[in-house]
C-alpha cells in the first residue's frame, strides 16, 4: 500500500482527517515518578486506553522527536527518550493498526546525511512518514522521494509566528516562467514538480494563516498532494475554518492531516496535571474529532 493509499483508507475508516502530536512535556505529566520513561509508558497507555474505549481514534498520529530525545544523555550512555519513543511507536502499531505514524524530525541535508535520515524514519522508527526541509534542493529531497511507498511532507508555509520572515520573501520562481512569487509558493511549484517524480511528497501548511493556506490548498487540490497542517488548538488555528477552507477549494479531505498537539496530550500548559486530566484530553479530542470529520 502506497502512503497516499495509506492515507485515503485509513480517513474512511475513521471518519475524520484529524492528525494527533505527541508532544509530552514533563513537567505536564500526570504521573512524575522520577523515572520518565515509565510515565510516558504510563500515559500513553491510559490515554490510548480511554481513546479506544470511547471509539476516538484520529486519522493519524505525528510524534516530535524533539520531544523524546531530550531525554537521552549520550554522553553518559543514557538513551531513555529515545527508548520511550520506540516503545511509543510499537504501542501506536498494537493499539491502532493501519493508522499512520509521522515522525516530526524535520531532516534535510546533502544526499548521503539525508539517506541516514530517511533511515533514521524508516528503517529505525518504521514511521509511515517524516517532516523534510526543502531548502537543500532535489539531492537533498531524494533519499525520503525514494523510499517508494513511504511519505514525506516538505515544509512549505509553516504555523509558527517567525515563518513570515523567510517563507513571504519574494522571489524570482525558475521553474514557473520566472515570475515573481512568495517563497512559499515558489516551494508550492517545486513540490508540485516532485510529486510527479515520487508520488508520495507532501506539504507542510500550518492553519494559522488562512489565505496562505486556502492559496496553497488549491494549488495541490488537483494535484492530490497529501497536507500536513499543524497549528490547530494553542497557536491559534481552528479546526472547523481549516476544514472549511479545504472543501471550498475541493481539496481531497482524505489526504488532509489536521494537527493539533499540546491540544490534546497537555492543555493545562505549564500547570500541573488536574485529576480529571483524562476526561479533559478525551473531551477535547472528540470536540476536534467532529470538527475534522470527513
Amino acid at each position: 500500500m502506497t502512503y497516499k493509499e495509506l492515507l485515503k483508507e485509513s480517513a474512511q475508516r475513521v471518519g475524520n482527517c484529524l492528525c494527533m502530536g505527541l508532544d509530552p512535556i514533563r513537567t505536564a505529566l500526570p504521573y512524575q515518578s522520577g523515572d520518565v520513561g515509565e510515565d510516558l509508558k504510563r500515559f500513553f497507555n491510559d490515554l490510548f486506553g480511554a481513546m479506544i474505549k470511547g471509539r476516538l481514534v484520529p486519522a493519524a498520529f505525528k510524534p516530535n522527536i524533539g520531544y523524546y530525545t531530550l531525554f537521552d544523555n549520550p554522553r553518559q550512555g543514557e538513551f531513555k527518550g529515545s527508548a520511550a519513543l520506540g516503545e511509543l511507536f510499537n504501542l501506536l502499531e498494537e493499539v491502532f493498526p493501519r493508522i499512520p505514524v509521522i515522525l516530526d524530525s524535520k531532516r534535510g541535508d546533502i544526499a548521503l546525511s539525508s539517506a541516514n535520515y530517511a533511515s533514521e524514519a524508516f528503517d529505525l522508527y518504521r514511521s509511515d512518514a517524516v517532516t523534510v526541509s526543502p531548502y537543500m534542493g532535489s539531492d537533498s529531497v531524494a533519499p525520503f522521494g525514494e523510499r517508494g511507498e513511504k511519505g514525506f511532507y516538505l515544509l512549505n508555509r509553516t504555523s509558527n509566528v517567525g515563518a513570515k520572515d523567510l517563507q513571504s520573501l519574494v522571489v524570482v520562481d525558475q521553474v514557473d516562467e520566472k515570475e515573481l512569487y512568495p517563497l512559499y509558493m515558489a516551494v508550492a511549484h517545486r513540490i508540485g514538480r516532485y510529486s510527479e517524480r515520487w508520488g508520495n511528497v507532501g506539504a507542510v501548511v500550518g492553519a494559522t494563516s488562512l489565505m496562505e493556506l486556502e492559496e496553497l490548498a488549491a494549488y495541490y487540490a488537483s494535484r492530490e498532494i497529501p497536507l500536513l497542517i499543524p497549528g490547530v488548538g494553542s497557536q491559534g488555528g481552528s479546526g472547523s475554518e481549516t476544514v472549511a477552507i479545504l472543501r471550498e477549494v475541493n481539496y481531497p479531505l482524505y489526504l488532509a492531516r489536521i494537527n493539533s498537539s499540546s491540544g490534546l496530550t497537555h492543555p493545562w500548559k505549564g500547570e500541573a496535571a488536574p485529576k480529571d486530566w483524562l476526561d479533559i484530553s478525551i473531551a477535547n479530542l472528540a470536540s476536534l474529532i467532529e470538527e475534522c470529520s470527513l
